[in-house]
């Protein structure tokens, strides 16, 4: 058999050198970590379908997020669930409401320490769980659910929030987000627009972490799973209307588009590592099936090496910890 020429695993045989020639790294400042954080609760309490992540009290959100802090996490997402729900989402804009109190309270504590974003949508808030405002026809429309964001954008921005993320899918609405912004004198605020948010079964336990009433599905308005092509079209778009970052939602069953989305802009690119991805891994891991710590950062890297520059994962404290024990 001839000599090889050629050696690659040279550069693999150790620890050392195999950190020393990695293509890609995590670091724990791109890690963006989602927080719940429901009213009423005067303890947290756990969620059975995602092991590990919490439905916080005010105060037990305060902590985790020094905790975050601590850990060196790049950023803090807020999902805020009421004790009440109407047709109109109104809790969402409410300055008082749940979400906008915890955007306070974590803007308080940890101050620009790390970056404190908000969801801005309005499914968390509504009596049927859709997000948008409905038609009489039981459809979303679209233009009203735009005012509602608009109104939704202004309430987060003068509770402090660093970040709004409109996640609904409507058309136009990083467009009316940044108009209203601007309008309120909010222009430092930016958009983390959740671009390419596809109607994914991986989002099953983060609708019980909401406690989501949906009655049905999203179909109408969040992206059909077997386009790529659409997602450029609405990067195209959120980048014209002013998204400041975008975003892929779900990563690991999408990484074909978070390498296209990447390719396609100059903006920062991020990927949700959403509730079902995670939820799998634990479940296998509790049975034994796969090595968690290992499997936990080869997604995240893997998120990675695809394009995004940040990314929303459950784990993201804990893999900052090991990150930085590693590197």
């Amino acid at each position: 058999m001839p000599y090889p020429e050629h050696r690659p695993r040279r550069l693999r045989r150790s620890p050392a050198l195999r950190r020393l020639v990695a293509e890609t790294r995590v670091d724990p400042a791109e890690l963006v970590v989602p927080l719940f954080v429901k009213e009423g609760l005067t303890e947290p309490r756990s969620v059975p379908s995602l092991p590990g992540v919490l439905q916080h009290s005010r105060e037990s959100l305060r902590k985790a997020a020094v905790a975050a802090v601590q850990a060196g996490v790049g950023g803090i997402m807020l999902f805020g669930v009421p004790a009440d729900r109407d047709e109109l989402g109104s809790g969402g804009a409410n300055p008082n409401g749940i979400l906008n109190a915890a955007i306070r309270d974590v803007v308080s504590e940890v101050g620009d320490a790390t970056v404190v974003m908000s969801d801005l949508c309005l499914d968390e808030f509504t009596s049927h769980g859709h997000c948008g405002v409905l038609a009489s026809d039981g459809s979303v429309a679209n233009d009203a659910t735009l005012a509602a964001y608009a109104e939704m954008a202004v309430a987060q921005a003068q509770a402090g929030v660093h970040v709004v993320g409109p996640s609904g899918m409507m058309d136009g609405q990083v467009g009316v987000v940044r108009r209203a912004l601007d309008a309120a004198g909010h222009q430092d605020v930016a958009i983390l627009a959740y671009t390419a948010k596809y109607a994914s079964a991986f989002f099953g336990p983060f609708r019980d972490a909401v406690e989501s009433t949906l009655d049905g599905d999203r179909r109408t308005y969040q992206q059909d799973p077997a386009n790529l092509r659409e997602s450029l079209r609405e990067v195209a778009l959120d980048v014209a209307e002013g998204a400041d970052m975008v975003m892929v939602k779900p990563a690991l069953p999408y990484l074909d588009v978070v390498a296209a989305v990447r390719a396609a802009v100059d903006v920062p690119v991020a990927a949700y590592q959403v509730s079902g991805e995670y939820a799998m891994v634990e479940a296998a891991a509790a049975n034994g099936w796969i090595d968690r710590e290992q499997t936990m950062l080869e997604t995240l890297t893997s998120i990675r090496r695809a394009g995004a520059q940040l990314i929303l994962t459950y784990w993201a404290v804990e893999a900052a910890q090991l990150l930085r024990q590693r590197y």
